[in-house]
C-alpha cells in the first residue's frame, strides 16, 4: 500500500484517521504531534531568554517512550539556547533489567550530548526493589511500591537539578488506560487532579502546588506508533518488560482497550477528548474548594503532601520493618 501523502511504500496504517504512511511521514507525523504539544501547553514561555533558559529534566527509563521523547525533544531544541535538557534516570535495583536499560540511557545521552543523572533506589532509600518485591510487607503489587518511590526519585531531583519542567514519556494509550481506570474506580478526585497536572499554564501549576510541573509531550501519540518510529530510526531501546511488573487491573484495562480500538478506531482518542472535559468539570467540584485539604509537608522528609507524612515515608517504614 501506497503512503497516503506521497507514492512511497507505507509502514504503518492508522486506522483511527485513515491514513497509510510512509517512513518519512511517519516521523514527521509524530514529530509534529510532539511539538504541537509542547506549543499547546505553552512549555516555553514567551519570557526564557538564552540568559535565563529554561531547564527541562526528561525522566529517561531507557525504553521506547523515554527514548523517542528525548530524542525529539532535543531534536527540536539542540539549536535553542533558551532550553537545557537534562537526562534523568532512576535505578530501581532490579537484576538484570535496570542494568540493560541504563546502557540504553548512556548511548542515547553520549551521543546527543545530553547530562545524564543517575539516581538509585539503594543511595536514596536503602532498598532494592528486587527485595521489596520478595518480602512485600503490604501485600500490594511491586508496581504500587515502585510508583511511590519513583515518583518522589523524580520530583525531588528535578527540584535539585532546578528543573523548570519535568517531562514524562506517557504516550496516547497510558493517559486512555489511566482514564478508563480512574473512571472505573469511580476516583473523581484524581479526574479533577488530571485537570490540576495536564491542563492551564505551567506557571500557575507550579505556584499552586510548589511542585515542578510534569509534562506529557508524547501524550497524543499512540504506543504502537511510539514503538514503530523507535525501531526505524535504531534508536538505543530496551524492549524488556520490568519482571515484577504485575499491575493486574491496568493490564486488563489495557486489553480492553486495544479492543475496542481495533473495532472502533479512534476510541483512545474520544477518551481522551471526553475526559479533560470531565476533568475539568471535576475540577470545579473538586479543586479549588475553600474546604479543601493544604498541601503541607512531610514531617520526616519535607516532601509535599496533604498528610503528616508522605505515602513514599510510609512505605519505607513498612519495608524496613520486615
Amino acid at each position: 500500500m501506497d503512503c497516503t501523502k506521497c507514492d512511497r511504500e507505507a509502514v504503518m496504517h492508522a486506522a483511527y484517521s485513515g491514513t497509510y504512511l510512509c517512513e518519512a511521514h511517519l516521523f514527521e507525523s509524530v514529530e509534529r504531534r510532539v511539538r504541537h504539544r509542547v506549543r499547546e501547553d505553552d512549555m516555553l514561555p514567551a519570557d526564557a531568554t538564552p540568559e535565563d533558559p529554561e531547564t527541562w529534566v526528561i525522566g529517561l527509563s531507557g525504553g521506547k517512550d523515554s527514548v523517542v521523547l528525548t530524542d525529539i525533544i532535543h531534536e527540536t531544541f539542540e539549536e535553542d539556547p533558551r532550553v537545557e535538557l537534562v537526562a534523568l534516570t532512576i535505578h530501581e535495583g532490579i537484576e538484570g533489567y535496570r542494568d540493560a536499560s541504563l546502557d540504553a540511557c548512556e548511548e542515547l545521552a553520549d551521543d546527543r550530548d545530553i547530562p545524564h543523572e543517575v539516581v538509585t533506589y539503594s543511595e536514596e532509600f536503602d532498598v532494592q526493589m528486587d527485595d521489596v518485591a520478595e518480602d512485600d510487607p503490604l501485600d500490594m503489587a511491586p508496581c504500587a511500591y515502585c510508583g511511590v518511590f519513583r515518583r518522589d526519585a523524580l520530583a525531588r531531583y528535578a527540584e535539585e537539578l532546578d528543573a523548570d519542567k519535568l517531562l514524562t514519556g506517557h504516550n496516547l494509550d497510558d493517559e486512555a488506560e489511566t482514564a478508563l481506570m480512574n473512571i472505573f474506580e469511580g476516583n473523581v478526585e484524581q479526574v479533577a487532579k488530571h485537570f490540576d497536572a495536564s491542563l492551564g499554564p505551567f506557571d500557575e501549576r507550579r505556584e499552586k502546588e510548589d511542585m515542578i510541573p510534569r509534562a506529557k509531550p508524547l501524550r497524543d501519540v499512540p504506543e504502537k506508533e511510539v514503538a514503530l518510529y523507535a525501531q526505524l530510526r535504531e534508536l538505543p531501546v530496551h524492549m524488556a518488560e520490568c519482571p515484577h511488573s504485575s499491575e493486574a487491573f491496568r493490564g486488563e484495562i489495557q486489553d480492553l482497550l486495544l479492543s475496542l480500538e481495533e473495532d472502533h478506531p479512534g476510541t483512545r482518542h474520544s477518551i481522551m477528548a471526553g475526559y479533560e472535559e470531565l476533568a475539568s468539570l471535576a475540577a470545579d467540584e473538586y479543586g479549588g474548594d475553600e474546604d479543601e485539604q493544604p498541601v503541607g509537608s512531610c514531617e520526616e522528609c519535607g516532601a509535599p503532601t496533604a498528610r503528616d507524612r508522605c505515602r513514599k515515608c510510609a512505605l519505607l517504614d513498612a519495608v524496613n520493618a520486615v
